[in-house]
């Protein structure tokens, strides 16, 4: 993915990047991005360092695709309560945890949209409304 075009609306990036990958990346990107949605309605697209980012009072995740698999990094995911286990990345850090999604793997969809809830609330808790 590359850097967002002066002026170019956001969602129409995020929208051209995954029709651009014409694959099963882009299938779950679009699923992953409309999970998001529903998850959080007030939720914010952004696009950072050549990828989608959601936010929502600070970023909630970003969207990667790779060869093999399509990654969603929770930027605080450590704070992040995961009790149905669906982060399987980046687990050893202090602060961040990912999801790899891989071709064919079927995802358990209410759990993700409770993670972005959670995430939320992480961004959300102390600051003023």
């Amino acid at each position: 993915m590359k850097p967002a075009p002066e002026g170019v609306p956001v969602s129409d990036l995020i929208d051209q990047a995954i029709a651009e990958l014409g694959d099963w990346r882009g299938e779950i990107l679009a699923k992953l991005r409309k999970l998001i949605h529903e998850a959080d309605p007030d939720v914010v697209e952004e696009w950072k360092w050549g990828k989608p980012v959601w936010s929502h009072a600070g970023i909630l995740c970003t969207g990667e695709t790779y060869k093999a698999y399509v990654k969603t990094t929770f930027a605080k995911g450590a704070s992040v309560p995961d009790p149905s286990g669906l982060f399987n990345s980046s687990l050893d850090g202090n602060v961040r945890r990912a999801i790899d999604f891989r071709r064919d793997e079927a995802f358990d969809e209410a759990a993700f949209k409770d993670l972005i809830r959670a995430a939320v609330a992480v961004n959300t808790a102390g600051k003023k409304k």
